[in-house]
């Protein structure tokens, strides 16, 4: 298959990433991208960025180096009634927004709290995808959380990074699987995420691919294949 967008990027406004909007974007362009999302951590993840970082990416261009640039944001949940750390007046203002667990923001809790606090994201109208959710210190009741994404519109993501043997969030694989195998039961789309910290990663799944060869996965399913697809979900 051919993938021609990436929905979540990092850059320096992370605080531990290491490249810029510019740079992402020609990295984009090189692998041949259509697209690719500007998702920086917000504040409450140590290091993430200002307030006004998310109030201001309304100066960058729409499209670099032939690359379509969604303005967004990769929102830190709370707490297990499913609060994010941006205010409901700046999601509402930016093109797309992840939502993911990270332990500096909330520390893991039961399958029943995980698989809650996600549902209660997903029900929240500014939220379009949850990052990493095969994270394997953050168990969750995978059917449920598919259930609720199909009937939110919510994306659930696969995180290259996290696939990574050296990655904080290693040890996933299996849940990764069971998640895209609900996703093929249910007919629910999920989408690849490069979670790229640095230009050369962007647009890099090849983590992701190994985990699935030998898997059928419909090619409408996985919406990296088609802007369009992304966009319905978006709007």
């Amino acid at each position: 298959m051919k993938y021609v967008l990436d929905t979540h990027c990092h850059t320096v406004a992370s605080g531990h990433a290491y490249s810029t909007v510019q740079e992402n974007a020609k990295e984009a362009a090189n692998k041949g991208l259509e697209l690719i999302a500007i998702t920086d951590h917000a504040a409450t993840l140590p290091g993430g960025a200002h307030l006004f970082h998310f109030h201001n990416l309304i100066v960058i261009p729409k499209k670099i180096y032939g690359v379509e640039i969604l303005r967004g944001a990769e929102v830190n949940i709370l707490d297990f009634e499913g609060h994010v750390d941006l205010e409901e007046e700046t999601l509402e203002n930016l093109d797309m927004v992840i939502a993911s667990f990270h332990p500096p923001c909330i520390k893991p809790g039961s399958i029943q709290e995980n698989t809650n606090a996600l549902i209660k994201v997903m029900q929240n109208p500014h939220i379009d995808i949850i990052g990493h959710p095969g994270d394997p210190r953050y168990p969750i009741d995978i059917k449920a959380v598919v259930e609720a994404a199909k009937e939110y519109g919510t994306l659930l993501e696969i995180n290259n990074s996290s696939l990574k043997p050296d990655s904080f969030r290693a040890g996933g694989s299996d849940t990764v699987r069971a998640i895209i195998n609900e996703c093929i039961r249910m007919d629910m789309p999920f989408v690849f995420g490069s979670d790229a910290h640095i230009s050369y990663e962007v647009g890099n799944f090849e983590h992701i691919e190994k985990l699935i060869e030998g898997m059928e996965i419909p090619e409408h399913l996985i919406v990296n294949t088609s802007v369009a697809l992304l966009k319905g979900f978006l709007a």
